[in-house]
């Protein structure tokens, strides 16, 4: 059994480029999808959140048409009530990442908000990647890679080959020209070799021990080969 630490936004909104906040948090799948496949292997599970504070679901991404239909929705729903360490959160300051064997990053907008500039989280993602264990990242989750970014620019994720929501994925989902900054043209920015698919579909990319997923579509796959990795 593998313990495996889920590091979660810990916000409830997204602030667009006009200063409005949109109504957000992490996305459903995201978390639901891997948690399953992790769990349906023995692996024990810790979610952590700046501050410790329970990480709220984007309720888009509970409706019928982000799932399939009504009883996607559904399922979806019951698995985010079955996932009972949402509830009990520990505190991302005080998390020490080499008590886990592996860490997983799920997306939503809120990691646009707050893990993209948390220097707590930028701790635990440098000392993971460096010490050769799983790391795995998904959707919008990658924005958490850019406050690895030292004073003077650099990452030690440039040179990784990864990948998260596209610029076209956020056209489409009706953000591109809303939000502040695009996801994928800030990861290029950082010097990460950006990998991108088709809008939508799941995209997979491994680099080293570094495991990120583009999309939503892409976390049960990410988590599958997490789920390999540890054995």
């Amino acid at each position: 059994m593998a313990k495996i630490l889920f590091v979660m936004t810990g916000v409830d909104h997204w602030t667009l480029a006009d200063g409005t906040r949109h109504p957000t948090g992490f996305w459903a799948e995201e978390a639901v999808a891997p948690y399953e496949v992790f769990t349906a292997a023995g692996h024990e599970i810790t979610v952590a959140t700046p501050g410790g504070v329970v990480p709220v679901v984007d309720r888009a991404s509970l409706a019928p048409e982000t799932n399939g239909g009504p009883e996607g929705a559904e399922r979806v729903a019951k698995a985010l009530e079955s996932f009972s360490e949402l509830r009990r959160p520990v505190k991302l300051e005080e998390v020490d990442p080499d008590g886990y064997d592996a860490v997983f990053y799920p997306g939503g907008h809120g990691p646009m908000e707050d893990l993209a500039v948390n220097t707590d989280s930028a701790a635990v993602l440098t000392r993971t990647l460096e010490s050769g264990r799983p790391l795995g990242v998904v959707c919008h989750a990658p924005a958490a890679l850019l406050a690895t970014a030292g004073e003077d620019g650099t990452s030690p994720f440039a040179g990784y080959r990864l990948t998260g929501f596209s610029n076209e994925e956020e056209r489409q989902a009706g953000f591109a020209e809303k939000a502040e900054w695009l996801l994928q043209d800030r990861l290029t920015e950082l010097g990460a070799d950006y990998v991108e698919a088709e809008p939508w579909t799941p995209n997979v990319v491994v680099d080293r021990n570094l495991y990120t997923g583009q999309n939503p579509a892409s976390s049960g796959p990410l988590a599958a080969e997490l789920a390999k990795a540890l054995g």
